[in-house]
């Protein structure tokens, strides 16, 4: 195992303007400072950050177009808090798994990565599918509970219950454990 961790972050580039999309941009609002400086640790510890995002049916528009898009909508105040810069990865997702029909696995494979650092929206839909599949292919994971955010609070909190009991994924808060500790847990 090469211990080398990656940090995703899952949706954040999201218009909301849905039914429901209220309730999910409050609770949003709620994770942006902890997903923020998670992604600057990450930053400084050289771990790569990759969004996975939703492409909302735009297949012809490229990651640019996509987030001058969805900036149009309510959920604008999270994109500019958490706009993808240049030296980041962005993958466009078709479904709710960020590996279903993206070139995801190749990307991990080509940076070596083994375990991953989840965070995201909506955490009872995409954060969940894509843990499982991420699961599934045998990766590490740790899933912070103040870093995903779902329409509803008790859908999120059942969502990171079968995270943490189904697919054996740390939880714990941004507060209790850094990236390092994530690390260090999880070698050899």
């Amino acid at each position: 195992m090469s211990n080398k961790t990656a940090l995703l972050l899952i949706d954040f580039i999201n218009s909301m303007d849905f039914d429901g999309g209220e309730n999910l941009l409050e609770n949003t609002k709620e994770i942006v400072p902890n997903v923020k400086a998670l992604k600057q640790e990450a930053k400084e510890k050289g771990v790569p950050v990759i969004y996975v995002n939703d492409n909302f049916g735009l297949w012809q528009d490229h990651v640019d177009d996509l987030i001058e898009d969805v900036k149009k909508g309510r959920g604008r105040p999270v994109i500019e808090e958490l706009e993808p810069s240049k030296d980041e990865y962005f993958i466009l997702k078709p479904k709710h798994s960020g590996f279903y029909g993206t070139q995801l696995d190749i990307l991990l494979e080509q940076l070596d990565v083994d375990q991953l650092i989840m965070t995201g929206i909506a955490g009872d839909i995409c954060v969940l599918f894509t843990a499982n599949a991420a699961y599934m292919r045998g990766y590490d994971l740790w899933v912070p509970e103040d870093t995903a955010a779902s329409e509803y609070k008790e859908d999120n909190d059942n969502a990171l219950k079968i995270v943490r009991r189904s697919l054996q994924a740390d939880i714990s808060s941004t507060k209790d454990y850094s990236i390092d500790d994530f690390m260090q847990k999880n070698k050899g």
